[in-house]
């Protein structure tokens, strides 16, 4: 068990760990594909999204926003469609509508009367605005892919946020869902981590590329993490 008392700093990636993104990507790709004469189970919706969004962010970097216009155009290749220059600048707009999970606002407000926040995502800082707005807290640090210049996995993300952070890396506790994005490269570097597994009892590993790693806790949601956190603290 982790001992939650030696960490000042809390990250978070946000998207898939706080914002249901799974959510927001089927609900703005479905009626899409539909239209074009498309039908995917969810299941098969969020695993396109996860190998044509790895493979779009591999590349030289661009914003999230043309990384989702390029997901979009890869749908359209691989689905036999062809979006409209309309529909390729919506996708990223839906983010704004990506809620929240129904336990994320509270857990955050409780975390941070203890912790220090921060977000560590691939996002960027345009699109973040709209989410931290729904996020109910204000973090310490935002560190973005765009003010990196670089997608997690990349140990880029991390090491800029312990710049910017500036307090050793035994205070920071990673918090995340993603394997793929978070948990292999906070490995790589040290770093403590716990595992947000909201797909927990679900086939597959949704909308992120399969990985192994060994995080330091594993919970299914971030009510659960406050629980423990309260209980060791007590």
């Amino acid at each position: 068990m982790l001992k939650f008392s030696q960490f000042k700093v809390l990250t978070f990636d946000c998207y898939g760990t706080l914002i249901d993104w799974e959510q927001g990507i089927v609900q703005a790709l479905r009626p899409l594909l539909q239209k074009y004469g498309v039908v995917l189970p969810d299941d098969k919706i969020l695993e396109h999204y996860a190998m044509f969004e790895s493979q779009a962010e591999k590349g030289e970097f661009r914003s999230y926003r043309e990384i989702l216009q390029v997901v979009l155009g890869k749908f359209g290749d691989a689905l036999d469609f062809a979006p409209t220059n309309q529909e390729l600048a919506a996708f990223p707009d839906s983010i704004q509508k990506w809620p929240p999970f129904p336990d994320t606002v509270a857990a955050l407000q409780k975390l941070a009367q203890n912790y220090r926040l921060a977000i560590i995502s691939n996002i960027d800082d345009d699109l973040f605005a709209h989410s931290a707005e729904q996020l109910g807290v204000r973090f310490d640090w935002v560190v973005t892919a765009q003010q990196v210049g670089a997608y997690k996995p990349s140990l880029q993300n991390f090491e800029y946020a312990f710049k910017k952070i500036a307090m050793p890396k035994k205070q920071i506790l990673h918090v995340a869902q993603s394997l793929y994005h978070d948990h292999v490269p906070a490995k790589k570097l040290g770093l403590n981590s716990v595992w947000v597994n909201r797909r927990q009892g679900h086939k597959g590993s949704g909308a992120t590329p399969p990985a192994e790693a060994t995080p330091d806790l594993e919970v299914p949601d971030m009510r659960t993490l406050v629980e423990l956190i309260e209980k060791a603290n007590a």
